[in-house]
């Protein structure tokens, strides 16, 4: 549809206001759009990008007159997949994500993605395949310098996924049901989790929605219902579940810290501490490797993770995890190099505005605080300017 001037005079158009009017808008003299308008000019970056704002559209769009890339909903369960006061949640943080990143490509500030682990072409049991590809991110993680996950906070583990798979992760409210969802593009891959008052099923739906990125199954918007280790039917889910048991509770780690079959209730509740994960996932974990007898696995099943906190003297560390699981966090990267590009000068901070969901004058407040009067150096206090006040 026409060139970039064409879709310019659309939005124009679209928006019913005169050329003059729109020139303000976006923050140009008339003449420099008259000249970008008629050819003499080109649109400079910056240009775009407050065009893009003001016509609620993506610099990509203007510059190509493709529509933007945007994901359909791959449903892995029966139920529902999301309400209307959840979707719109979910559309909004990766309408806000997708259009970070257009703006970032744009200005040439897209990160290079490292190299991801894959699924190996020799293993045809998708069991296999998730054993094996948590080996290899193990492997990856260490090499980039987290040697263990046993004891990592997932506030860390998750800093460590981003750092390692190139992965941005968001931790929001979600609808009822849905843990989370996972995406991948050529730009990006982004992991979605829900806010929640269970900490452990919180770090496993992680760990499996990293694996759904290792394995390539997030081409389109991928949507956890109701995660249930050890439950699905379907192979993708079975892979991404052995995973992030592999994962999160690693063979070498157990081995080092369980020695026999007949263990205590409080040895089982300190390994649940450790690992982060429910008694019902370590149970099921620790009877496949043999290491746990079956009726050791049925009584710490009896437990909750809660009973484990409390039976070790750490219900104040319970209680920060939830605290922490129940926080929101958007994905840091984008912000930061939204930031930089305004320092640089190379975009405005509608596009950070935009992102986070704050308002620009807020921002604008927060980041170019007003500078606070200093006390005792003016020339009513009776000390001379430059002198050094000194108080208790």
């Amino acid at each position: 549809m026409g060139d970039v001037a064409d879709r310019v005079r659309k939005v124009m158009k679209d928006a019913s206001v005169s050329q003059g009017v729109f020139a303000q808008g976006v923050g140009l003299a008339p003449d420099k759009l008259s000249k970008s308008l008629n050819g003499v000019r080109r649109f400079t970056s910056l240009d775009l990008a407050r065009i893009a704002e003001f016509g609620n559209t993506t610099v990509d769009w203007l510059l190509t007159g493709r529509k933007p890339l945007r994901p359909t909903v791959a449903a892995r369960a029966s139920a529902p997949v999301v309400d209307d006061e959840g979707r719109g949640r979910l559309d909004d943080l990766v309408e806000r994500f997708v259009t970070a990143h257009e703006v970032l490509d744009l200005l040439g500030l897209a990160s290079e993605l490292p190299e991801l682990p894959s699924v190996r072409p020799d293993l045809k049991r998708y069991v296999d395949q998730g054993v094996a590809l948590a080996d290899d991110a193990l492997a990856r993680l260490a090499a980039a310098g987290t040697p263990a996950i046993d004891g990592l906070e997932t506030a860390d583990l998750l800093q460590a996924f981003e750092r390692t798979f190139g992965v941005d992760v968001a931790k929001i409210g979600l609808p009822d049901g849905i843990d989370g969802a996972a995406w991948q593009a050529d730009g990006f891959r982004l992991i979605m989790i829900a806010r929640t008052r269970v900490p452990t099923r919180q770090r496993f739906t992680l760990a499996h929605e990293l694996g759904h990125i290792l394995a390539r199954d997030a081409q389109d918007l991928l949507t956890e219902t109701q995660l249930a280790p050890g439950r699905q039917k379907d192979l993708t889910e079975v892979r991404a579940n052995v995973f992030a048991a592999n994962l999160l509770m690693p063979r070498g780690e157990i081995d080092s810290v369980v020695r026999e079959k007949e263990v205590t209730d409080e040895q089982l509740a300190s390994l649940v501490v450790r690992f982060q994960v429910s008694p019902s996932a370590l149970a099921a974990r620790l009877t496949q490797l043999g290491v746990i007898a079956p009726r050791t696995g049925a009584r710490l099943r009896g437990l909750t993770t809660h009973d484990c906190h409390w039976l070790t003297g750490q219900s104040d560390l319970f209680e920060a995890r939830t605290t922490w699981s129940e926080a929101n966090r958007l994905p840091f990267r984008p912000a930061q190099l939204l930031y930089e590009a305004y320092l640089a000068g190379d975009t405005t901070l509608r596009p950070l505005a935009a992102y986070t969901g704050v308002d620009v004058d807020r921002i604008r407040e927060t980041l170019e605080p007003e500078p606070a009067p200093q006390e005792g150096v003016s020339s009513g206090t009776g000390v001379d300017e430059g002198d050094l006040v000194y108080q208790p």
